[in-house]
Parts: structure tokens; sequence; C-alpha cells
């Protein structure tokens, strides 16, 4: 692939940290974002605030596909949350490029999903020809429009890959995005079956309901027994349902050495799910991380009533502008018990 450009279609805490470093790291990118955040883009540029320091990126900047023309070699990041996933592809799946209507970027372009949960690739495979799963382990922060933080070290994140469907991991195209990521910053490996490791990140990401609605886990004993048994049920969802992923011991090698560090005035106070019921964002991504089990459960008779909590309780704080915290986990158990 040659001439490539990375347009980064939601440059929140993930994607803003991606683009950030990539352009960084002399990559040509795009940051496509909305409202008072692509102001803020536009005005002040993205403060990006990793363990090596605080800058100011100034990257290109777009409010959606109609503010851009796509050329070949563009390659598609993908990283709003997954409840806008249909909608967002919808708008971007019949964008000509290079000008050829009949070229589109469904057609013609690689769409990377940088996103939790795992039918986001489902949904990108009704509309777009070439589609690659992102594993995102990148504990980035968002909370203020124009500013973002990643506390990873020594590497930002790790951002596992695969064609989806499972493809060949030597593809020319997805080895120069692996390249260029690990050039920026990242470990980027490419995998054969990244829906595998994608199975083993929708079972950490069910604390995110639970760290949302309850605080941090650390020190929360509640909180960690009310995790334990959402992920009980996962468990045994995924296994009624025949579905295979990544083992604890493969997850830790891809991350070994990866940890977390202070960054001065940049407090962590929690994951996405925390993160946009401190935005006030009006919606959550809960329903594609424990509803995403609470689907599978029904769907092959398997009871999952604490995960069918924890996804009640979370959309009814993001429907009610309510913060994050202020419940108490053993009485979120208690309710599903």
């Amino acid at each position: 692939m040659t001439c490539v450009r990375y347009v980064i279609i939601g440059a929140g805490a993930v994607g803003g940290t991606i683009g950030g470093l990539l352009h960084e790291a002399g990559q040509e990118v795009l940051l496509v974002a909305r409202g008072a955040h692509l102001a803020a883009l536009r005005e002040q540029g993205l403060h990006l605030t990793t363990p090596s320091g605080a800058r100011v990126l100034h990257a290109p900047t777009a409010g959606g596909p109609q503010e851009l023309e796509l050329r070949t070699g563009d390659v598609l990041v993908l990283a709003v949350k997954s409840q806008d996933t249909a909608a967002t592809l919808a708008d971007w799946a019949d964008r000509p490029v290079d000008g050829d209507p009949e070229r589109t970027a469904a057609r013609e372009l690689l769409l990377v999903l940088a996103q939790n949960g795992v039918d986001n690739e489902r949904t990108a495979l009704r509309r777009f020809d070439r589609v690659a799963g992102m594993c995102v382990w990148l504990p980035a922060t968002f909370l203020e429009p124009g500013r973002v933080s990643a506390a990873g070290a020594p590497v930002a994140g790790v951002l596992t890959l695969g064609t989806v469907p499972v493809g060949d991991p030597t593809d020319g195209d997805l080895a120069t995005v692996s390249e260029d990521l690990t050039a920026a910053g990242f470990r980027a490996p490419v995998v054969p079956d990244v829906l595998a490791w994608k199975y083993a990140k929708l079972l950490s990401n069910l604390g995110n309901a639970v760290e949302a609605l309850c605080g941090p886990l650390r020190g929360n004993d509640a909180a960690r027994e009310l995790l334990t048994a959402a992920t009980g049920e996962a468990e045994r969802v995924l296994t009624a349902a025949g579905i295979a992923w990544t083992g604890e011991d493969e997850q830790a090698a891809a991350r070994e050495g990866y940890t977390l560090v202070d960054l001065p005035g940049q407090p962590r106070g929690g994951g996405s799910t925390w993160q946009s019921l401190q935005r006030g964002a009006g919606s959550v991504e809960v329903n594609w991380l424990n509803g995403e089990v609470v689907l599978l459960g029904r769907l092959h008779g398997v009871p999952t009533p604490v995960n069918a909590v924890l996804l009640r309780r979370v959309e009814q704080a993001a429907a009610s502008g309510a913060g994050a915290g202020g419940h108490d986990a053993a009485e979120l158990l208690a309710e599903a018990r």
C-alpha cells in the first residue's frame, strides 16, 4: 500500500490517541470529530498527554465525509462507540474514491474497527468489502473537548489486528497498518483470528458497567464480586454458543511489561462507559458489551441476570443524565438474584 492516509472516524479517547501518535510519527492523518470537540481541535489543536509528555498536535480535521475527498490508499479507522457504528458507516460507505462514484469507500478502502464489542464487524461487513478488527488495549481518557490522554507505557497501547472473516495474517495492507502503528509507539501484531481476541476483551469490558455504576473496583470487594458474577455468566454463555476466546496466558504474553503510569494533572477516573456518563454523552456502549452477553444467553438458554441488571441500570443512568457512581454493588447483585 502506498500513499497511506489514516482517516480517524471518531477522534475521541482511542481515535484521538491513535490519530495523534500517527500524526506525530509523520503519517498523514485526518481527524473526524463533531460538535465542541471538533471546534476545539480546529481552534486549538489536539492536546495529547502521554507518559512522554503533553503536547499540542495540529492534524487536519473534518466534521464528516462530506468535508473531504477520499482517495486511493486511504485507511478508514472507525473509533466511534458501537451504538454509533451503523449510522456512521451508512454515511461513509457510498462516498466516492478519487471522485469516481463507481469506486466507493465500501468497495475500495480498508476499514479498521478500533472498537470494543464483537458486533461491529458484522455490521461493517453488511456494507464494506474489506474489514479488519482491532482488539484495543488502550486506556485513554477523553472528558473535555480537544483534550485526550493515554497512560500506557512503555507503549501507548496494544492494538491486535486481523482481517474479518479470518484471513491471511501476512496481508500486505494490514501489515502496513501494523508497521505504521508500531512506528508510532504501539504494539500492533496481526493475528489470524482477531475475533477470538475481541471476545476475550469483551469479557474484560464487562467491568466497564460495574465501574460506571459503583466506582473504582480497587478496594471494593462487593464490586469485584459483582464483576466476577457477570464474567462467570459470560464465560458460560460463550461456551454454550461454541465461541472460543483467547486465553489469559496468551493475552498476558501480548501485554508483557505493559503498564499504566500516573500522568501529571491527568487523573484517570474510569474507563469508556464511566467517561460517557461523566460527559453526559446521553448514550453508552453497554448494550454491545453486557447486552451481547444477555443476547447470547437468551439465544442459547443460559441465564444472565447479572448482566441484564448491569445493562438496565447503566442505560437508565445515561438516559437520566446521571453521572457515574452512586450505586451499591451488593444491592445490584441482590437485585440480580
